[in-house]
């Protein structure tokens, strides 16, 4: 077999351990960006050196910032450009990141220079449209040169943008952080309204380095004054969340399992996963809480006598996006019918995650119906293991391997150098739980 490709057979003894997951894909991303254009150094700590995350740092030093030691371990030192970025010698390439090519974009519209983002194959497929939009409303000039429309290449010819108020079609963390992004650099004030909550990292980001930002009551409405002035302020990024998910739902689903994962990001606007495992009989404890800032704590997971299906809320898919798939896999091992509908945005992400799931899910043997916003599972019915393909895609890749950890005979994911984009050190994590 490959290097890519990882077998996984059933946990026979269970998951045992205790674990920290790499640092929140979400917020390194972020810390990148506003650590780079802030004034002074600051120290970062707990950095996902992922290939995602990465790249929007690479790209960050292409425009001025320097990080020491150069070669980018967990922790290290940050100096920003103080809002003055240079322009980029080369085009900026995001890899496969959504995330780092749909904020920078905010930013680098309103620089005053030319710039080009380009990803891979699965990036260059991926909306882009949808931060267009409401940058161009603010004076933008972006041309997305891909082969399918609105996608990747983007061309960027940054100038000089004015505020605007933009009432976010969809629930986007993505689209509202490149909006208040390049209101950081307008004479005035910039606000989103969303119609759903969505994950807040951008907020409470502004915050920790001082940026006037003001979020109503009810977290719908955010705006922010510009032009900022970003001071750097030393930060320590928790643990991933949507990574400790797999796990959640491993020692959920593998019987006799009693895991710790340290450290995790709780913050309430992405810990949907929990309340859903939970509302399926899961037995999740959190202790050594901690709520300054990005809160976080110790979440220690121990095998339920079962679990049961549930339905997934309308209100609770923004803040859960990226863990459907595992919580498909979930599904599978809980009496009754599973329904996640309001999902489609799931099809535009690094595969067509409804699809992808589906197809693994019915390869292993479960009963699961798709529809054109989701999917819906009955669950119950043991599953067998199976050769099957990540599509290239990290959380399918990882969603299955947890889905193997349970199965009978042995379980292949081909092409799983992907996950290396959201979670480096994961082989080495399955194989000090499952032994």
């Amino acid at each position: 077999m490959s290097s890519d490709t990882i077998t996984v057979s059933r946990a026979a003894h269970g998951l045992h351990g205790t674990i920290t997951v790499p640092g929140d894909k979400s917020i390194s991303h972020r810390v990148a960006i506003l650590g780079a254009l802030a004034q002074g150094s600051m120290n970062v700590r707990n950095y996902l050196c992922s290939e995602d995350c990465l790249n929007t740092l690479r790209a960050m030093q292409q425009l001025g910032a320097l990080v020491t030691p150069s070669d980018c371990p967990q922790n290290f030192t940050l100096t920003g450009t103080g809002m003055h970025p240079q322009a980029p010698a080369h085009d900026i390439d995001c890899g496969n990141s959504g995330t780092g090519m749909r904020l920078m974009a905010g930013v680098l519209a309103a620089l005053p220079f030319s710039s080009r983002m380009y990803g891979d194959p699965s990036l260059s497929s991926r909306p882009m449209k949808r931060i267009i939009d409401p940058l161009e409303r603010m004076g933008a000039r972006i041309t997305a040169c891909g082969t399918k429309p609105g996608c990747a290449p983007l061309q960027i010819n940054g100038c000089q943008l004015t505020p605007t108020h933009y009432e976010l079609p969809m629930a986007s963390a993505q689209v509202k952080s490149a909006v208040l992004l390049a209101g950081m650099f307008c004479e005035g004030t910039t606000s989103v309204h969303q119609p759903a909550v969505t994950r807040d990292h951008t907020e409470r980001l502004f915050r920790h380095f001082n940026i006037p930002c003001t979020i109503s009551d009810d977290g719908l409405d955010i705006s922010v004054t510009g032009p900022v002035n970003i001071t750097a302020a030393d930060i320590t990024i928790p643990g991933d969340i949507s990574s400790a998910a797999f796990w959640l739902v491993a020692a959920s689903i593998v019987p006799d399992s009693n895991i710790t994962l340290r450290q995790v990001g709780l913050n309430p606007t992405r810990d949907a996963v929990i309340t859903v495992l939970r509302r399926m009989g899961a037995d999740i404890t959190i202790t050594n809480e901690h709520t300054d800032g990005e809160p976080y704590g110790d979440i220690t997971v121990r095998s339920p006598r079962k679990l049961l299906a549930t339905e997934v809320y309308p209100h609770e898919i923004p803040n859960l996006i990226d863990e459907i798939p595992v919580l498909a896999v979930a599904a599978a091992f809980a009496e009754g019918t599973t329904s996640i509908r309001n999902a489609a945005e799931l099809r535009v992400k690094e595969s067509d995650r409804i699809t992808t799931t589906v197809t693994n899910l019915r390869a292993m043997g479960a009963e699961v119906e798709e529809f054109d916003d989701g999917l819906a599972v009955t669950g119950g019915k043991p599953l067998h293991g199976a050769t099957l393909e990540s599509y290239h895609d990290h959380r399918i890749a990882m969603g299955f391997l947890m889905a193997g950890l349970n199965a009978d005979g042995e379980t292949t994911l081909l092409n799983c150098a992907n996950i290396n984009t959201s979670y480096p050190g994961f082989r080495e994590h399955l194989q000090a739980l499952t032994h």
